[in-house]
């Protein structure tokens, strides 16, 4: 096998429904067997290059487009076969119920012969540190293991072109590594011309030839050999939103004031399953204080931040509100309260933002729960103006949610749980698909909140944020290991 050759020519897309142009101008060569770090603001367009360079997008039915973009000279979904992409999202890309099914469903599709099928399936699940039995159920898996999974059954079919939109976004800081390293080995063993997207550089600075660095519209600011590139374009780079290795982080001057306990685990167990067990865990949510949770990827920290929300029965131990945070003195704990009462009080994000819009404007969504809450149109009018502006939503304030980037999604899921002030925030990798500038904003943003009086809680691989944020610390071990309680920083 060999790379493929990528080319745009003038090419634009504007997404069906949207008056903008997503992307116009676009106009970049790649080179059969390079490697491309592809950077960019949130929102300027480097997901869309990638489905389009994938053959995903249907300029008839998801938008228009115009222009040229092809691989290997013809239009990208004549190559099908020769591609493979890693989602944003790597839950929409799970297919299959079975782990060992769900590597093999794209070669099964393009007529691998069967007796090469299985030993490929094995080959890239060790590759990619996924150490999971072939008949494990695909939804049993976490969100780490499932972009793991994804990338799997890219490599898997030995593609000419490798396309990664934030293919480490929810893995442990040791399985980022890894993964990458498994990239570039399948890369340099097959020649194949990789293109992957990644807001934290310095990971894939290693691995890559090339930078390319898109701005306003897609269009191309700036290009060339890894170091190079960011050198001489570094302050240009900064304000755009890239993160430049060796920029330091913003000093956040904290009026930290712990008040009363909210929500009290003993000896609290999570999981997904009654049945499932993870860790023993014992720890404080206290007003004014950010609890950062980490831990390796399945060791049950998602099923954690849904059991904190209320959203899932502990499986073991107890969870229980202060007298004068629990709606009732007999009903304290969270996951027997009406979702009305749980509006006020506590606020979740999932990891996958899009599981909880609703409404067809990123205004209604925002605006939802102050209307459920019977607020004036004035308070929410202002409510809304301001958390468009802190979070950068202004300028999208009309458009349908599913159309954001997922870095907007993710601004917009965390938007809407402020919107109606609990006491309590959980927050499911809060910082997912950020650039430098949004990153900051939101840092700022939690810091006041938790400044003001609320405990927020946030599940993350992200170590700046936990390093910048945290006051108290939750560590979690690998699944049905103990674990350290929660700790102060």
């Amino acid at each position: 096998m060999s790379g493929v050759a990528v080319a745009a020519r003038d090419w634009r897309w504007r997404h069906a429904g949207r008056p903008e142009w997503a992307l116009s101008g676009v106009d970049l060569s790649i080179d059969a067997g390079e490697r491309v770090l592809l950077l960019g603001a949130s929102g300027s367009g480097k997901s869309t290059l990638l489905q389009g360079l994938a053959g995903l997008l249907d300029s008839g039915e998801d938008g228009d487009d115009g222009g040229s973009l092809t691989v290997d000279g013809v239009a990208p979904v004549e190559r099908r076969s020769r591609i493979g992409m890693v989602l944003q999202n790597p839950d929409s890309q799970v297919i299959l119920s079975r782990v060992g099914d769900d590597v093999a469903f794209g070669m099964e599709n393009f007529n691998v012969e069967r007796a090469a099928i299985w030993p490929r399936v094995r080959r890239a699940l060790a590759a990619v540190g996924l150490d999971l039995p072939l008949q494990r159920e695909t939804s049993a898996l976490s969100g780490g293991q499932q972009q793991r999974l994804a990338l799997a059954g890219v490599l898997a079919m030995n593609p000419g072109l490798i396309l990664l939109d934030e293919p480490t976004a929810n893995l442990d800081p040791a399985g980022v590594l890894e993964v990458r390293d498994a990239v570039a080995a399948a890369a340099e063993e097959t020649g194949a011309t990789l293109v992957v997207i990644e807001h934290r550089t310095a990971v894939w600075l290693p691995v890559v030839d090339r930078v390319i660095v898109l701005g306003e519209g897609g269009r191309v600011v700036a290009d060339g050999p890894p170091d190079d590139t960011l050198a001489r374009h570094r302050e240009v780079l900064g304000r755009a939103g890239v993160w430049v290795p060796g920029t330091e982080l913003p000093v956040l001057e904290r009026r930290h004031a712990p008040g009363a306990p909210l929500l009290t685990a003993a000896n609290l167990a999570v999981g997904y399953r009654a049945g499932d067990r993870s860790h023993d865990l014992g720890f404080d949510l206290v007003e004014g204080e950010i609890t950062v949770v980490t831990g390796p990827n399945g060791a049950g920290k998602s099923a954690m931040a849904l059991t904190l929300g209320g959203l899932l029965p502990p499986r073991g131990g107890s969870l229980t509100a202060d007298g004068a945070f629990a709606p009732t003195p007999r009903r304290r704990e969270p996951v027997a309260w009406k979702s009305r009462e749980l509006l006020t009080r506590i606020g979740s994000v999932f990891q996958n933002p899009e599981h909880q819009f609703l409404t067809a404007t990123v205004r209604d969504e925002l605006a939802l729960g102050p209307r459920a809450l019977k607020q004036t149109s004035a308070v929410v009018d202002d409510t809304c103006d301001a958390l468009l502006d802190g979070l950068g939503l202004a300028h999208v304030a009309e458009v349908n949610p599913y159309t954001l980037s997922g870095g907007e999604q993710r601004r917009l899921s965390v938007a809407t749980v402020l919107a109606t002030k609990p006491a309590l925030l959980v927050l499911d990798e809060p910082t997912f698909g950020q650039d430098r500038n949004t990153w900051e904003a939101m840092m700022r943003l939690l810091a006041e909140i938790a400044d003001g009086g609320a405990a927020v809680v946030a599940v993350t691989h992200d170590l700046d944020f936990a390093g910048l944020l945290a006051d108290r610390r939750v560590e979690l071990g690998a699944w049905n290991s103990e674990t350290a309680v929660g700790t102060p920083c």
